[in-house]
């Protein structure tokens, strides 16, 4: 589960002992979005001439494996970690014994429950994410009567509560606070289903949806790789041009998928920003000592080739111009 680069993989640095050593722990190494944060660390890593340990859970929601990561990588030197956490209160022990060894830790994407477990967070700020998407989503419909099907990720984590919760108060459907820790409700949302952020989980959770309530005719989801599932069992089930999807990412596929009518509009985010500012961040605090910290935005972009006007949103070119991969 730990790899390096740029130097020998047992923790010593090449070229001397005080290289930077930095440590880059994602949920999975399957995910666009994981893999895209990966690269840039990675060329960030390069061009600052520090060396990169990386790890990555088996799926998303293995705790185990990146508290794993967390001790391989103190044991290997790394002045600094960043993590997307998988379990965002499980991960809190081993991200405490590693600050208290002196490690810079770092979220990325994903707030750790409470966000002061670590020095400071570099994300998308998730909570206006679903807004937009929310707003958007009220905008298309006109007012009409909506039927909802909510897509999530999984209970417990806090990007998902985020997206959510964002995306029903966009909509109008609830008053909810940014800092509420569980996912909300409203009449309009007649199914919930979590889908890991799996397309074919998403596609399953579709097809649950539809059985459960025909007249779907909304569906956030809390990715693109979902919401391409959902598009799936939406098809299958000639309904594709009565239901409105609306997801989060801005990754090629995703805004692809929207050039193509499949879905309406994603919010879109820069892991290669996140993984960047961190790296440098973290060659910051070893060569000075200075630490990050609170929450750093690192931007989101309403995508779309339908604009609504008095919402604010970028084309699909622009979309494919910034997306990560």
């Amino acid at each position: 589960m730990l790899s390096a680069c740029g130097s020998s993989s047992d923790g010593s640095a090449s070229g001397g002992t005080d290289q930077v050593v930095v440590g880059l722990i994602t949920k999975t190494d399957t995910n666009p979005f994981f893999v895209k944060m990966k690269e840039g660390a990675e060329k960030a890593a390069a061009a600052k001439g520090v060396k990169l340990l990386t790890a990555a859970g088996k799926f998303d929601g293995d705790n185990a494996s990146q508290v794993t990561a967390i001790e391989n990588m103190v044991a290997s030197g790394a002045r600094g970690i960043l993590i997307t956490p998988s379990d965002t209160k499980a991960i809190i022990p081993a991200i405490a014994k590693a600050r208290a060894k002196g490690v810079l830790v770092i979220a990325l994407d994903s707030p750790t429950d409470p966000q002061s477990a670590v020095d400071a967070l570099f994300a998308t700020d998730n909570f206006q994410a679903g807004v937009l998407i929310g707003e958007y989503a009220k905008g298309i419909t006109g007012g009409e009567p909506v039927k909802i099907a909510m897509l999530d990720l999984a209970p417990g984590i806090a990007v998902g509560t985020l997206r959510h919760n964002g995306f029903l108060s966009g909509f109008g459907a609830v008053e909810v606070a940014d800092t509420a820790s569980e996912p909300v409700s409203a009449a309009s949302v007649v199914c919930n289903q979590d889908t890991q952020g799996d397309q074919a989980k998403g596609q399953a959770a579709m097809e649950t949806c539809l059985q459960k309530d025909p007249g779907i005719n909304l569906v956030y989801t809390i990715n693109e790789p979902a919401a391409l599932g959902a598009y799936t069992a939406i098809a299958a089930a000639g309904k594709e041009n009565d239901v409105t999807i609306v997801s989060v990412d801005g990754g090629c596929t995703g805004v692809q998928a929207v050039k193509d009518g499949k879905i309406a509009a994603t919010s879109q985010q820069y892991p290669l920003k996140m993984a960047q500012q961190s790296v440098d961040a973290v060659i910051a605090y070893a060569t000075d000592g200075t630490k990050p910290s609170g929450y750093v935005d690192t931007g989101v972009t309403l995508i779309t080739a339908k604009p609504v006007d008095g919402i604010d949103s970028e084309n699909v070119q622009f979309g494919l111009d910034n997306c990560w991969g």
